[in-house]
């Protein structure tokens, strides 16, 4: 499976913008978009002091890197997932943030079982959740309303998960999740829509991108 290897820190700050690439450490001062809020290279305050007009296909190049590095997605399995969004009927650009969404990756992230997309991902592929009973593996595996996903038993004592139960106390989980205390299990009530997917978006800029 590729992964992006380049310094996260540095794609935050390539784009502008926090993408929380790092877990916790993004909120703290520690965060490079924090100590350093503009574009690394031995030009970066200079260019964002004198920043020239960026044309309409630089505006959209920018927000589908934005979106693709935000979710930790190669180009192929990013397009792979906006053209069979484009397949579902309604709103593409609604669909397309759903499935980003509902990859298993991301639903342990929203469920604070990760604190990062890269951690959960790690997680996933050790094997260490289950969904419907069943070992799943595959970080892009798209989860369903219904879909129980729960921490193997022999795994609850692994690193990932020590202080479980003192963050799920503190977490604020998205409506269209739910998480059983006494199971320690959480379930997919409903596909994400609205207010329950990311607003930082500008998904029409991806749609119009991906047309020409």
């Amino acid at each position: 499976m590729g992964r992006n290897l380049d310094p996260k820190c540095k794609q935050c700050r390539r784009l502008g913008e926090k993408l929380f690439l790092k877990g916790e450490r993004c909120n703290t001062q520690k965060c490079a978009m924090v100590k350093r809020n503009f574009a690394p290279g031995l030009h970066g305050q200079s260019v964002a002091r004198g920043r020239k007009r960026v044309s309409d296909y630089g505006l959209q190049l920018a927000e589908k890197q934005k979106v693709k590095k935000y979710y930790q997605l190669m180009e192929k399995q990013f397009l792979l997932t906006f053209k069979k969004s484009g397949k579902r009927s309604g709103d593409h650009g609604i669909n397309f943030l759903s499935m980003l969404e509902t990859r298993l990756d991301n639903v342990l992230l929203r469920l604070t079982w990760a604190s990062s997309h890269t951690q959960a991902r790690q997680i996933v592929n050790h094997g260490h959740i289950t969904v419907n009973g069943r070992k799943v593996d595959i970080p892009s595996y798209q989860v369903k309303p219904g879909s129980i996903i729960k921490i193997k038993k022999s795994s609850l004592n692994s690193k990932f998960f020590r202080d479980l139960k003192d963050r799920m106390k503190k977490s604020e989980l998205p409506s269209w999740l739910h998480y059983d205390s006494e199971d320690m299990s959480a379930k997919v009530l409903h596909e994400p829509q609205g207010n329950d997917l990311p607003q930082n978006f500008k998904v029409h800029m991806i749609i119009e991108y991906y047309s020409k």
